[in-house]
């Protein structure tokens, strides 16, 4: 067996030590399989230093070799195509001139203060990793070694954190007050809030709330988007009264939650949304979608157009002449969270019929013209031939774009 191991296996080991290996703390990561993988945790500026040990397998037998060199990488994959990787950090230091190893050696190397834009994240569609690579170059197969490594982005907690508040429902049958206690979450945080139901004219069974994450890879009309239910919350079983208020608490720290990242090197975004699902008697179910945001040490801005945070937006009145004309095929409102579709006609004034739809905010940002940013919804349900909605509309006309 061990002549076998020498004629076929690699003839050198590759090995990489950190110098501050012992000190460094380290953080889990899902990997593509799905398992959990313990690495070395980075900061972004952080310099990265350490070793390379080139054990030779055979002692006395020669390892020619065209050079030998370590790379810090990088790099987002889409795992629907893995031939077509993109770097966005790629830092070379050559180790060896081209000659032979007849021993074991040992290289040290250093990238000081190095660049870390984004945090480290595998998801179901993509994957963000940074590894050192190690590469033996030789004529006919290299030899090549990596070593992963984690990044977390840090930031300043925020200091405008507004609480939301909304009111939805059904006309003349329902109408529903929901709030939570802030719009941007630790990844160990609560989320707190209260439901109070101002009018309650139909049969309703039972009420959850869900966590749901999107992740959104590709640009333009070859967007996918994966949606998946981290957390299903049961807060009311039963008919509630008029008046009546439920409280929510859903602790975030037990659920498998990354950070909310938003259009990643144009190629990759995450997003985190709470559901407010009614189910009635006949299993009709309504719901309600509100944005949140979710980050381990940085907290994003609210705004999705301008990256500005909830307290700079600006509440305008409707503009009629803006909307007047503008002929929506199908949009996402964000602020709101509603999905929504529009029947092919332009705009009454202030006011408009809808029907459900699965269309994502991407499509809202091609239908809206460049100018135009929605700053507050105030939405009603209504029944007219059937369940639809009916929204009052604030938004922002070019003149009075200031983002």
């Amino acid at each position: 067996m061990s002549f076998l191991g020498g004629l076929f296996g690699p003839v050198c080991e590759i090995d990489v030590l950190l110098n501050d290996a012992e000190t460094r703390k380290t953080a889990e990561l899902k990997t593509e399989d799905g398992k959990v993988e313990k690495n070395y945790l980075f900061y972004d500026g952080e310099s990265v230093s350490g070793k390379v040990n080139l054990n030779v397998r055979q002692t006395g037998k020669r390892l020619e070799h065209q050079g030998i060199r370590i790379e810090f990488v990088g790099q987002i994959e889409l795992f629907s195509d893995k031939s077509n990787t993109h770097e966005f950090v790629n830092l070379v230091k050559e180790l060896a001139l081209p000659g032979e190893l007849t021993q074991n050696r040992s290289y040290d190397f250093e990238f000081t203060q190095v660049e870390k834009p984004y945090e480290s994240y595998v998801g179901t569609n993509v994957r963000l990793r940074y590894f050192l690579k190690v590469t033996v170059m030789r004529r006919l197969s290299d030899l090549v070694k990596e070593y992963e490594l984690i990044v977390h982005q840090l930031a300043t907690y925020p200091d405008v954190n507004n609480s939301i508040k909304m009111e939805v429902g059904i006309e003349d049958c329902l109408h529903i007050e929901f709030e939570y206690n802030k719009s941007k979450y630790h990844l160990k945080d609560v989320i707190v809030g209260k439901i109070y139901f101002l009018l309650v004219r139909i049969k309703i069974q039972h009420m959850e709330l869900q966590l749901i994450k999107k992740e959104m890879t590709g640009i333009g009309p070859s967007t996918t988007t994966e949606t998946d239910t981290v957390a299903k919350y049961d807060i009311m079983d039963g008919a509630p009264v008029k008046g009546e208020s439920i409280p929510i608490r859903l602790f975030l720290a037990g659920y498998d939650l990354t950070a909310t990242m938003r259009d990643v090197n144009k190629k990759f975004s995450v997003r985190y949304f709470l559901n407010l699902v009614l189910v009635d008697e006949e299993d009709r179910r309504y719901f309600k979608q509100q944005v949140q945001n979710i980050k381990a040490d940085l907290y994003l801005p609210v705004c999705c157009y301008c990256s500005k945070t909830a307290d700079t937006l600006h509440r305008v009145e409707y503009q009629t002449e803006v909307w007047t004309h503008l002929l929506i095929q199908g949009f996402f409102f964000i602020w709101s969270g509603v999905k929504l579709s529009a029947m092919n006609h332009s705009l009454p004034s202030g006011s408009l019929a809808v029907q459900q739809t699965n269309l994502d905010f991407a499509d809202a940002r091609r239908m809206l013209p460049a100018p135009m940013h929605i700053a507050n919804c105030k939405v009603w349900w209504r029944r007219n031939n059937g369940l639809g909605l009916f929204f009052m509309i604030r938004a922002l006309s070019s003149s009075e774009w200031k983002c």
